[in-house]
């Protein structure tokens, strides 16, 4: 696994012998990784002023096969490194703001197929394996990842009567939760950058603590992965103030579909009792309702 440095440590190693135009890109990267990283090598090498193929090249030289290589260790290197207000600078510049529909649809569709073709399904199989044979399902998310975490919660709750599901931001309620928390169990870890502290401290009680440890995180780099005995990575964007979690709520989608296939009779018995209750109070709109709101309208508008 490469440091987050390694990066300006190949650049220094590999910069006498670099070209001019090579030269420029490299101390363009060193003087602004925080923006070059999300830079396409046209758009790098305009800016610098070398040609695509000189930008190529020069990621070729550092070692990397090819120009997107290059892209991802600069993403790991910045990552956690960016501010918010750095975030938005960076997605002003990044964004053709005359579409900028198409951009974000388009670059969220691309990290669910990164994230396809780089999780395994033997990891993703043995994360579900870990869930059902655990005695206390503990679920953990803050800030933007409860979100994620608390979709989780609410689907495994009509699978399950064990989840635990935790969602504060303060340490000593956190460990609350979780003092009780032993062998037998299993802690769904949450978290992408900028990385939530109390997220880590969380997860390395738990493991010490003898619990098994899932990591649902963007990269092998994350801080969780030290502590995980089961790891899934889902691709998140970092450029933005916004971050964007669409793939990891796929790969979340993803573990409750498969969770329900292993639990169909258990989730059949509990959706037969739920839509009694439902009924009952009234939870939901039924096809009557939801026609005679409909009526109403078109009379009311004279249609």
């Amino acid at each position: 696994m490469q440091r987050q440095n390694d990066l300006i440590k190949k650049i220094n190693d590999h910069y006498p012998k670099l070209s001019k135009g090579q030269k420029l890109l490299a101390n363009y990267i060193i003087d602004h990784y925080e923006k070059a990283v999300f830079l396409t090598a046209a758009r790098l090498g305009k800016i610098v002023g070398v040609s695509e193929s000189t930008v190529v090249r020069f990621a070729n030289e550092l070692g990397y096969d090819g120009y997107p290589k290059l892209q991802r260790a600069l993403e790991e290197l910045v990552k956690n490194k960016l501010t918010s207000i750095q975030r938005v600078e960076v997605t002003s510049d990044r964004i053709d703001k005359t579409h900028i529909l198409r951009y974000v649809l388009q670059s969220d569709s691309e990290k669910i197929k990164h994230t396809l073709e780089e999780l395994s399904e033997e990891d993703f199989d043995k994360a579900v394996e870990t869930i059902l044979g655990a005695k206390n399902i503990y679920i953990l998310g803050v800030r933007s990842c409860s979100s994620l975490a608390g979709f989780l919660g609410f689907y495994f709750n009509l699978v399950f009567d064990n989840v635990r599901l935790i969602q504060t931001n303060s340490p000593s309620e956190m460990f609350e939760h979780l003092y009780r928390i032993g062998p037998e169990d299993v802690i769904i870890g949450i978290s992408f950058p900028r990385y939530s502290k109390t997220t880590l401290k969380a997860v390395e009680f738990s493991k010490s603590r003898g619990a098994q440890v899932i990591a649902i995180t963007d990269s092998v780099l994350s801080p969780l992965i030290p502590y995980a005995d089961r790891s899934l990575i889902a691709r998140s964007d970092m450029a933005s103030f916004v971050d964007s979690l669409v793939a990891p709520l796929s790969l979340i989608n993803a573990l409750i579909v498969a969770i329900c296939i292993r639990k169909k009779d258990a989730v059949v018995d509990s959706l037969e009792s739920l839509e009694k209750i439902w009924t009952e109070y009234q939870v939901y709109e039924n096809d009557e309702e939801i026609a005679i709101s409909f009526n109403s309208t078109f009379v009311e508008s004279g249609l």
